[in-house]
């Protein structure tokens, strides 16, 4: 099957580098920096203090720093935030012009495996690239996955990581040790408090308007979030997802994915 490529116009990159770049990040972020290779990518996140997702990210290991892969209207709010935390870090950070291209359903030669769940393909940044597809075709092909795109679902400083299936993703070491966050984070993971998730949901016709309530009957089930004609991501309640399902009068079922175990 010949790979579909496509530019990722709503994702922009940061560089950080220096002798402080990886313990710098690796002290952040959920995800482990400090055993990240060159070449290798890895997904995580930053979060506030009490443990909000503040920003989803990809991180690529390079010979001396990081490449961030975050969202495009993010990326000067991410570039204030870590200049913010970085103290004495002896660390350069700043915007890397580089293109960010997605390959499906698997990674092309020259791209790195998208690290969140097996068929989501591959990522690249910068270099020569035939593009045969479009970031809405992408789109398409991630919600046929299942998985969600926190940048697009989860307005910043508002859901908790695991929502957002970050620890069914490898968005999150729960080995690392502290980052900032992690408290919340570990206490939930720990204590099976998991009460919402992020899931797909299936429909005819266009997607509802983000925050559309979905009804189980009479009951709140969720909202809608993010979507596209026959398919959105939905912020749901796990105890109410069986029964039928409507949001404004239509009939909707979740699809749950392949890899979710939970």
């Amino acid at each position: 099957m010949t790979c579909r490529i496509a530019r990722l116009e709503s994702r922009a990159l940061i560089r950080v580098a220096g002798p402080d770049a990886r313990p710098f990040l690796h002290n952040l972020l959920t995800q482990d920096v400090e055993t990240l290779s060159d070449g290798e990518l890895r997904f995580g996140a930053l979060l506030s203090p009490p443990g909000r997702l503040l920003f989803d990210l990809f991180l690529i290991g390079e010979a001396d720093g990081v490449l961030l892969d975050v969202a495009a209207d993010r990326r000067e709010a991410l570039l204030q935030r870590l200049s913010m935390y970085r103290l004495r870090a002896q660390i350069a950070v700043e915007a890397d012009e580089r293109p960010v291209f997605a390959s499906w359903p698997d990674a092309a030669d020259g791209f790195a495996a998208d690290p969140r769940a097996p068929g989501l393909g591959g990522r690249r940044y910068g270099g020569e690239v035939s593009l045969n597809a479009a970031e809405t075709d992408w789109q398409t092909h991630r919600l046929a996955v299942g998985v969600p795109d926190p940048a697009a679902d989860a307005p910043a400083d508002k859901t908790y990581p695991i929502e957002a299936n970050f620890d069914l993703l490898n968005g999150i070491d729960f080995q690392k040790g502290c980052f900032v966050g992690q408290e919340t984070t570990s206490r939930m993971k720990r204590r099976g408090s998991i009460k919402n998730r992020m899931l797909p949901l299936v429909f005819d016709g266009p997607p509802p308007p983000f925050g559309a309530e979905v009804l189980n009957g009479d009951l709140r089930a969720g909202e809608v979030l993010s979507g596209l004609d026959g398919a959105a991501m939905a912020l749901l309640r796990l105890d109410r997802l069986d029964g039928p399902l409507t949001v404004d009068g239509r009939p909707v079922s979740v699809r749950r994915p392949g890899w979710l175990s939970d």
